[in-house]
C-alpha cells in the first residue's frame, strides 16, 4: 500500500471532544491505523487512517465534522531504528518534500505504517515502493 486515504477533522479544542469522535467511529467498527492530533489556532486538528474510509466518512457526516479526504504515500516497514530515517531520506533523494508525517500500525501485524503528506504523490509512492521491496 503506497497511496491511502486520510481524514483531516477539525474538532473543538476542549475535553473529551476527540474521544468523542474516536469513540463514535469505534461503535460503526471502523479502526484507525494510525493518527496524529495538534491545536491550531484555538482548534484541534486530527489526521488519521482507517480500516474502513466510506463507514468513517458516514460517522463524520452525521457529527456534523468539518473534516476533508487526502491522498498521502504510505510505506509498510518492520518497526526497527533507523527505518524512518531510510524513508524521509530516500524520498529526499529523489526531491520529494515532505510537509507532516506519522506512523502507526496495522492490527495483526508486526510492521509499522509510516504516512507521509508529501508535495508529489505519484514521485513519493514510487520512493517508497522501491525502499518496501529493497526491505522485504
Amino acid at each position: 500500500m503506497a497511496k491511502a486515504k486520510e481524514f483531516t477533522v477539525t474538532i473543538a479544542d476542549k475535553p473529551g471532544a476527540l474521544g468523542k469522535c474516536f469513540l463514535a467511529l469505534a461503535e460503526r467498527g471502523v479502526n484507525i491505523l494510525a493518527f496524529q492530533s495538534y491545536v491550531e489556532a484555538g482548534e484541534s486538528l486530527a489526521r488519521f487512517m482507517v480500516d474502513d474510509t466510506a463507514s468513517a466518512k458516514a460517522v463524520l457526516g452525521g457529527l456534523r465534522m468539518i473534516f476533508e479526504e487526502t491522498d498521502v504515500a504510505v510505506v509498510r516497514l518492520a518497526h526497527r531504528p533507523g527505518q524512518l530515517g531510510r524513508a524521509a531520506a530516500r524520498l529526499g533523494e529523489k526531491g520529494i518534500n515532505i510537509d507532516y508525517s506519522y506512523c502507526g500500525m496495522e492490527p495483526g501485524s508486526t510492521l509499522m505504517l509510516l504516512v507521509f503528506g508529501v508535495d508529489s504523490l505519484t514521485k513519493a509512492v514510487t520512493a517508497l515502493d522501491e525502499l518496501a521491496a529493497e526491505a522485504a
